[in-house]
């Protein structure tokens, strides 16, 4: 997978040409295909997504609002690192943000809702990727959160995910993450359909828990140089070599003109 595919993927989508560019650098981020401490120029990005510097500006202030990018003055926009202090206080507001989701959730669950996340863990089994096992991973949680009707409940937590996604990502290749994980998943939707908010919400604290505790110990054994190295896999070079070029977008998506 390389940045065309990604690009091409978030085209699919009905949104402002901002929330496109944005979306499309996220997944190259997360993928890996742009590393930590890596400058991401405004007017190459623009170039080679045919549209001005003005959205580029705005896709990148979004990124920067959910931790991926951080700007520096006189360097401009670079791709956030993320220190094993930062891991583990994003985890504990996990741990609380989420509990806290999941108790107002319980008592609104339907069948439909726990059959969605049933679904979703057998798609999990099924996932031979580590990034379609993280987006599922997500969908998971969010579907027994999103009976809380809580939406900016919801997106402070999946700010959050985004932050540590392209570690935990790692950590399903290089750690025996996957198998105790969905083992969690399987315990913590079984309480939910007991209906037991009190087990459930002890399974999630574990669930984050043992997951923040790992991520630490990770950030805290190497350099970002190193993270970088390993999080960059072999079959993501070729497309960083590919880089920003020939994107896949068209007149008809209505983007903005070149002038500014």
């Amino acid at each position: 997978m390389n940045l065309n595919d990604l690009a091409a993927n978030v085209l699919q989508h009905q949104r402002s040409t901002p929330d496109l560019i944005a979306e499309a650098l996220r997944q190259a981020i997360q993928h890996g295909l742009f590393q930590e401490g890596q400058s991401l120029r405004q007017d190459e990005i623009a170039t080679q997504f045919g549209v001005s510097r003005i959205p580029v500006r705005e896709a990148l202030r979004q990124l920067e609002a959910e931790g991926l990018v951080t700007f520096h003055p006189n360097r401009g926009a670079m791709v956030s690192s993320l220190s094993f202090s930062e891991a583990q206080e994003i985890c504990e507001i996990r741990m609380a943000l989420e509990t806290m989701a999941l108790q107002l959730a319980i008592p609104h669950l339907s069948d439909a809702d726990l059959d969605r996340a049933a679904q979703l863990l057998q798609e999990t089994e099924q996932a031979t990727e580590p990034m379609r096992w993280a987006e599922l991973n997500w969908q998971f949680h969010s579907a027994l959160y999103q009976p809380a009707n809580r939406p900016r409940l919801l997106s402070m937590i999946k700010t959050l995910h985004i932050n540590v996604d392209r570690y935990i990502r790692l950590q399903m290749q290089e750690l025996q993450y996957r198998d105790r994980s969905q083992a969690e998943h399987h315990q913590l939707l079984a309480a939910c359909r007991q209906r037991d908010t009190i087990a459930a919400i002890q399974i999630l604290q574990q669930h984050i828990g043992q997951a923040a505790e790992q991520l630490v110990e990770y950030l805290q054994g190497g350099s970002a140089e190193g993270r970088s190295e390993r999080l960059l896999k072999p079959s993501l070079v070729n497309g960083l070599q590919v880089g920003l070029t020939s994107l896949p977008f068209s007149h008809s998506e209505q983007v903005v003109s070149k002038t500014e």
